[in-house]
């Protein structure tokens, strides 16, 4: 991995600490850079009233052993991310049973008094790969993971986007493909993207097959390209990301469908808007499967950098 030159010399830098919260498990990191993880601790995601404490611990014996400077937070969604809102900090109308309203930032502050950094996970891994991977020196980026759920983290002029909350792309309702009448898993939508294209749509798919089964010419690929494509498009006009990185386990584990999505986003686009030309603009996350936990330590970096600027100005 490139260090970002924030790291250059952050081998005598205390550790930061990172909690990047999924729907089937949490990873907690303690690291000194992208490239110095120290400690990695993995937790199941059950319930709120298990998992909650489990990371507490965690993190309360990293403290004690080697400490830590900052906390960054990375968690599924949706959030509240509005501190003037008396939810600030709970997950808010999940699909994730037992979570809605679950107090996470509340719960982790109350153990310790350090910069905390907030967001969702995919915004945190959208933010580390600005910093360390295939989104060097773009202010405008979009991340999108394709697992569970369907998430994208949306940066634009260097910040996630706000307003009444983070962006929730997978959420976009999308036209059916021709032919395609299966039962979309979210509860809340019958024609968003996560209800049709995520992992948990494919599974519901493959009628007792399993994904390690299809094919790269599979049909049930089809619909899956169809709504990932349309998922770009809306992207491309909404805010124009000038790279789009797509993960997560349904897209690694195929590695045809990039190409696949990237084709059919410039025959969507028909021309419109352009795109460019010297290589894909749907690409893989160059953090790999590191982008999410390493989201975590973006956030701890961003709220320890917000923490320092008043020292700073007050130096000058």
């Amino acid at each position: 991995m490139n260090v970002d030159a924030t790291w250059s010399a952050g081998r005598e830098r205390q550790p930061l600490a990172g909690v990047e919260l999924g729907g089937t498990k949490c990873i907690c990191t303690l690291a000194t850079g992208p490239d110095a993880i120290l400690d990695q601790e993995t937790i199941a995601t059950t319930t709120p009233w298990e998992t909650l404490p489990a990371i507490v611990e965690t993190l309360e014996n990293w403290q004690r052993s080697s400490g830590f400077s900052a906390l960054g937070i990375a968690s599924f969604g949706p959030l509240d991310l509005n501190e003037r809102s008396d939810s600030f900090g709970h997950i808010l109308a999940t699909n994730k049973e037992h979570w809605p309203n679950a107090d996470l930032l509340g719960t982790l502050k109350a153990h310790f008094d350090l910069p905390i950094g907030f967001d969702t996970d995919v915004n945190g891994a959208a933010l580390a790969e600005i910093r360390w991977g295939s989104g060097v020196g773009m202010d405008d980026f979009a991340y999108v993971t394709v697992g569970t759920g369907v998430g994208v983290g949306l940066i634009v002029h260097g910040r996630p986007t706000r307003g009444l909350g983070h962006s929730e792309i997978g959420h976009l309702r999308v036209p059916r493909f021709p032919g395609d009448d299966a039962r979309s898993v979210c509860r809340y939508h019958a024609d968003c993207i996560e209800g049709l294209a995520s992992g948990t749509a494919l599974k519901s798919r493959l009628d007792g097959r399993e994904i390690s089964d299809l094919m790269p010419d599979d049909p049930i690929w089809d619909a899956i390209v169809h709504y990932l494509a349309i998922m770009a498009h809306d992207l491309v006009c909404a805010t124009g990301p000038l790279r789009i990185a797509m993960g997560g386990g349904v897209v690694s584990g195929q590695p045809h469908l990039l190409g696949r999505v990237d084709a059919a986003l410039r025959e969507s686009m028909a021309g419109y808007m352009p795109l460019p030309d010297d290589g894909p603009y749907i690409v893989a996350p160059k953090l790999g499967t590191m982008a999410g936990p390493l989201g975590s330590i973006a956030l701890g970096l961003d709220a320890l950098d917000a923490a320092a600027q008043p020292l700073r100005r007050a130096a000058e």
